[in-house]
């Protein structure tokens, strides 16, 4: 399983540095943005990856998902407060991302098979 994990990391910063490389102003500001909107402020890190992943299921972005489910990994949130949060999701969402919360629960397995 840790092979998805893999080629999710591979292929985002295979095609990160190709984007940045284009030396565009906007795509450049957008990813600083997006940087700096995840780190601590007056809210954790934890919770704002929280909110990261809630966002991004109800929007249904798979890619989304998995960096925010990886990011959470790595800072420490179970996998019963990623469930919870997931749970929060597909509430606000709908049925229609339980293919996305599918796809969620199989990328945390892989995260927890690497021990990262």
């Amino acid at each position: 399983m840790s092979k998805l994990v893999e080629e999710f990391n591979d292929y985002r910063s295979k095609m990160n540095e190709k984007l940045l490389a284009d030396n565009n102003k906007i795509v450049k500001r957008i990813f600083n943005l997006d940087t700096n909107a995840y780190a601590e402020g007056t809210l954790d890190v934890k919770t704002k990856e929280l909110l990261g992943l809630v966002a991004s299921t109800v929007l249904r972005c798979d890619d989304c998902i998995k960096y925010h489910l990886e990011t959470s990994y790595k800072e420490g949130i179970t996998k019963e407060e990623m469930m919870e949060a997931m749970g929060i999701a597909t509430l606000v969402g709908g049925t229609i991302v339980i293919p996305h919360l599918r796809r969620a629960y199989e990328f945390w397995e892989a995260l927890e098979d690497l021990k990262i």
